[in-house]
């Protein structure tokens, strides 16, 4: 997949193609949480494997039962379409 910045129309149209996340400071971030640290832990490691598969990493943050992770293509210097991709993915996880 190669990676482009999203333009305003499409940021626009993050909102309802991934729901609960939100667009900050050139990145898009959501917060996770759980009933306990090893729920979030595990997530968090099906998440990293999602990671690998696009070789696209996240700034994520955890805190027992709760994790944040904030995406954005560094590269590109703003959100990509590989972004709303791997946020695709990662809410498709939480779903499940």
């Amino acid at each position: 997949m190669e990676p482009y910045i999203l333009q305003d129309e499409e940021l626009n149209e993050l909102v309802v193609k991934i729901p609960g996340w939100e667009i900050k400071s050139k990145q898009i971030l959501r917060e996770f949480n759980f009933a306990n640290f090893i729920e979030a832990f595990a997530f968090m490691t099906k998440v990293a494997l999602i990671c690998e598969k696009y070789n696209h990493h996240p700034y994520w943050e955890n805190v027992y039962a709760k994790v944040i992770i904030k995406l954005n293509t560094h590269d590109l210097g703003g959100i990509s379409n590989l972004d709303q991709t791997l946020a695709s993915e990662i809410n498709k996880i939480f779903d499940q």
